[in-house]
């Protein structure tokens, strides 16, 4: 199956603003973390299985000093995924320790640095987090592992100490200094110019973790990565904590069919992914959820299932179809639907209409629809035949 589809006209005609991106999944360690959401042993190496299985680059099992459980969750994880493994910790020695005795490829710290977190909730100075984050680096690196950092509630944080900062940790030899918009503030434009501000301040490389409390996680990473970032913190289906973080398959396939960027992840296994996310984590795919929600592929409205039918490209983006994504497309039978879409499920169901019947059929589905009923198949091969429409009997071979 081709990567995408050639249909690069319009606003796709450029398509040169991201070149490489890497995908770092979080759904285990921040997705984890969304209200009544908890993932069993078990639910942790499947998903983690799945993740790998499918080209995601790194995958943060989960935070290793938490407890026993999770502690052998990332272990485990670590020692069966070819993925880079990495590992939450706080600056606090026993969080690194942790960390490091889990034999993760990564170890991600984090310090608040905004007034507000630092003054309520980590109780500490400036001075006090600086120092703890270069010697919580300091220990990674001695372990010989990757480390990442990240000055939590970056986009609440004082500018001129952010930068302070990030050449301070710079300077300790950080891999990755990680940009979080912890509390879901930040607009596509100031968290590009955000970034670029950090990227001209260090050489470590840039990711980006965004929140979604105004619906703009997704865009927010992307914009992100637009200015220099390169790589992006998701979760599947967009789970984590609050209203949830950049989703994982709306990030890879806007990469993917927006920027023309291969991230070599198996994208046709995306639906199923979601589907486990949505069954171990018991938090409900929404229907118009980009991508993998129920109705990202359907069409009920008759102008745009006629367009469909003909040529898919007229009501979807043209760069993403269903089986991309490995999910189907839907011709949904409602209030809005045309005599197109009732013309090819009757085809579809074996039945042969007549242009009259096809009119027919479609009166009894809009006013069935627009009485707030579902048209269930049962409901629409009812209104089939009490049009009279005929299905020709299936043709067998006689018996020898």
């Amino acid at each position: 199956m081709p990567r995408r589809v050639e249909f690069f006209e319009g606003t796709l005609s450029n398509t040169s603003e991201i070149s490489t991106a890497q995908i770092f999944d979080t759904t285990l360690r921040d997705g984890e973390q969304s209200p009544r959401t908890s993932f069993s042993y078990d639910d942790k190496r499947e998903i983690a299985a799945r993740l790998d299985a499918m080209g995601t680059h790194v995958i943060e099992a989960g935070f290793p000093v938490n407890s026993d459980a999770e502690f052998a969750a990332v272990r485990d994880i670590a020692a069966d995924t070819t993925a880079t493994v990495c590992g939450l910790a706080r600056v606090v020695d026993a969080d690194v320790e942790a960390a490091i005795d889990a034999d993760v490829d990564m170890v991600h710290v984090f310090v608040s640095t905004s007034d507000v977190q630092l003054e309520d909730s980590m109780h500490a100075s400036r001075e006090e987090a600086v120092e703890r984050s270069i010697r919580s680096i300091e220990r990674v690196r001695e372990a010989g592992i990757d480390v990442m950092f990240s000055p939590m509630d970056a986009t609440r944080t004082d500018g001129e100490f952010l930068v302070e900062v990030v050449e301070a940790v710079s300077e300790a030899g950080v891999d990755w200094i990680n940009v979080p918009d912890t509390c879901g503030v930040a607009t596509p434009t100031r968290f590009a110019d955000l970034i670029a501000t950090i990227d001209a301040h260090t050489d470590a490389k840039i990711d980006v973790h965004t929140h979604d409390d105004f619906g703009l996680a997704t865009a927010n990473a992307i914009a992100g990565m637009e200015a220099g970032a390169a790589s992006a913190q998701v979760s599947v289906n967009g789970i984590g904590e609050r209203a949830g973080n950049a989703a994982y398959e709306e990030v890879v396939m806007a990469l993917e069919s927006l920027y023309d960027v291969d991230t070599g992840i198996d994208t046709t296994q995306i639906r199923a992914l979601a589907d486990l996310v949505e069954r171990t984590s018991a938090m409900e795919i929404p229907a118009n959820k980009p991508v993998v929600g129920r109705n990202a592929f359907a069409h009920e409205s008759g102008i745009h299932a006629a367009g469909v039918i003909e040529n898919s490209a007229t009501f979807e983006p043209g760069v993403m179809t269903p089986e991309m994504v490995g999910a189907e497309r839907e011709l949904v039978m409602g209030k809005h639907t045309g005599t197109h879409s009732v013309r090819e499920r009757l085809a579809d169901a074996g039945f042969e209409p007549t242009d009259e019947e096809v009119r027919a059929v479609t009166r009894r589905v809009k006013d069935h629809g627009a009485a707030k009923e579902r048209v269930t198949d049962d409901t629409f091969e009812r209104f089939a035949r009490e049009v009279g429409v005929r299905r020709p009997e299936p043709v067998t071979e006689g018996v020898q």
